[in-house]
């Protein structure tokens, strides 16, 4: 079982490095508008919505252009997932959600997080989850890649004022990537069994004689790109856990890679928009050095005895069908790529393996990451590195050719560091209030680390849960709708801005005294700066959480 395991890790590891170069090479193309072979459509597209494709825009422009675009689409969700008792495709009659958890539901889904307070099978219509959530699912990832357009084009552009078109960015986002790949996964996925179908619920019975109602929907589709836009939202609400969603050992591999698929092939995407191949490659490498190091530490402490329970190998909490490897490596991953979908229970993980998934999120999502969110994240993280790596060895701190100055490092601090803040912030108010602690299910540090999850999961934008703590509530509903919101906007709005510093600037070429970017020297350093950045935040917390969790369980100790 043992040598099995290892060869499915190997297998995910190897298909995740081969297919990366193809695909990211693919994204520029179409990116860059240099491969155009559904123009027609690109072109009606732009002709109906009143798009001018070929205008530029300032940064400023581009903000404006995704805030309002985000606006208007938290508006139409929120409106159809409190109206859905009036609009078709309800065959089970539900009626619409409540303004608090719909608000929270909205604001979930518009920023990439797709925190769910709720079950989708009990809570959403066929119409809600295609018409609202799915379509989010789509145009939340694709500004995800606008933003690290307009970032990357404030680095490789030589002169100039504009970062491209935000609308451009977007429709060929979606057009082109997200679409297509969609398509064709869903086609194997409702080929492997997950359910496809707009019929009413099944109503059987059991072999105790009992009535259970059996959900069906349009599932498929909308797994498809919950994996592939790194959404992760759950049509059911044990998420991939359900055997509609994740039926067999095929799909389970296959939802696991869609998970990395477009983040890790966007840092190839990088080094072709940047003319220097071995820039993506060593930001590929740290991210995964990053992975590696999560998953070994979360298999090793899945695979210990508990002496608790006295059991050889935690089960608890898992699938019995996928086992602790599988479990792990999806944990690992989807905590990593701010993916949020599970298929076992996070809040059964050990200690240290609940730590390394609380941790992923705190790192701000950029192993691999969200779909464009995970490397614009990371190029906050390179900024830093190379200011340090800078101040180091005395000379001035470049990237790409380009000086790095004080107000880069200052945007690139905010976005990296608020975040960061506010996890504690929020953690610390939830633990010191009765509406904070009325919804846990656990005393002890397992208690605040459920808190801490929830908060890191919110303000990582992930929307994975830790479960155990009860979310649809007024405070939780409102706190974390709020980290949701500045999570995702107090990391955009600083790249964008450095899009606009840097575009401004002339690029200088290579000297003897520029420090490279492109080398494992430079990937090794990366990790260190992000894993150091995150200890000096989180290890306190982290402390009196799992880890004094993982101190009272070898001591036989519960709460």
């Amino acid at each position: 079982m043992f040598a099995l395991d290892i060869l499915q890790a190997a297998l995910f590891a190897a298909a995740l490095i081969l297919l990366t170069p193809p695909l990211g090479l693919y994204m520029a193309r179409v990116l860059e508008g240099r491969w155009r072979f559904l123009a027609p459509v690109e072109t009606a597209i732009y002709r109906l919505c009143g798009i001018r494709e070929l205008r530029e825009m300032s940064w400023r422009q581009y903000a404006g252009a995704l805030i309002a675009f985000n606006i208007i689409g938290l508006a139409v969700l929120l409106a159809i997932l409190m109206g859905q008792g009036f609009l078709p495709l309800n065959p089970q009659s539900l009626p619409g959600m409540k303004f608090l958890l719909a608000l929270n539901t909205a604001i979930s889904f518009v920023t990439n997080t797709n925190w769910q307070a709720y079950s989708g099978e009990s809570a959403l219509s066929y119409f809600s989850q295609m018409a609202g959530l799915t379509v989010q699912n789509f145009v939340s990832p694709a500004v995800g890649v606008a933003v690290m357009l307009g970032l990357i084009r404030g680095f490789v552009r030589r002169t100039g004022t504009t970062v491209g078109n935000f609308w451009a960015d977007l429709v060929r986002t979606v057009l082109y990537i997200l679409l297509p790949l969609s398509i064709l996964f869903t086609i194997v996925l409702a080929g492997q069994g997950v359910v496809q179908n707009l019929s009413g619920y099944v109503t059987a019975t059991t072999v105790e004689g009992a009535q259970q109602s059996i959900p069906m929907g349009p599932a498929a589709s909308q797994v498809a790109i919950k994996q592939l836009g790194t959404n992760g939202g759950g049509f059911f609400g044990v998420n991939s856990a359900h055997p509609f969603e994740n039926p067999t050992p095929l799909t389970n591999f296959l939802e696991l890679l869609a998970i990395f698929l477009i983040p890790a092939a966007l840092t190839y995407t990088f080094g072709v928009l940047t003319g220097d191949r071995r820039q993506g490659w060593a930001l590929f490498g740290a991210m995964f050095i990053l992975f590696l190091a999560g998953f070994a530490a979360s298999w090793w402490a899945e695979s210990r005895p508990n002496p608790i329970t006295h059991v050889p190998i935690n089960m608890e909490g898992k699938e019995q069908r996928f086992g602790v490897m599988n479990s792990v490596l999806w944990s690992t991953a989807t905590t990593d790529a701010s993916n949020g979908s599970v298929n076992s229970m996070h809040d059964s993980l050990s200690p240290i393996a609940g730590m390394v998934a609380m941790l992923n999120m705190k790192l701000g999502e950029v192993i691999y990451g969200g779909v464009g969110a995970g490397m614009y994240g990371m190029l906050m993280y390179v900024l830093l590195t190379v200011f340090i790596a800078g101040l180091m060895v005395g000379r001035t701190p470049e990237y790409l050719g380009k000086k790095i100055e004080a107000r880069e490092v200052r945007l690139a601090v905010i976005a990296l560091f608020v975040p960061s803040g506010l996890i504690l912030v929020g953690a610390a108010i939830a633990a010191s209030v009765p509406a904070g602690l009325s919804s846990l299910a656990n005393a002890g540090p397992h208690g605040l680390s459920e808190i801490l999850y929830a908060f890191a999961s919110a303000l990582g934008n992930n929307g994975s849960a830790f479960a155990g703590l009860t979310v649809d509530t007024p405070f939780y509903n409102l706190m974390l709708g709020a980290g949701m919101l500045i999570g995702r906007f107090i990391v955009i709005i600083p790249a964008l801005m450095i899009a606009g510093s840097m575009v401004r600037k002339t690029a200088a070429p290579p000297s003897p005294g520029t420090f490279p970017t492109n080398t494992p020297l430079f990937a090794a350093l990366l990790v260190s700066v992000i894993l150091i950045v995150s200890a000096l935040f989180f290890l306190p917390a982290l402390t009196l959480g799992p880890i004094s969790e993982h101190m009272v369980m070898l001591q036989g100790r519960t709460f």
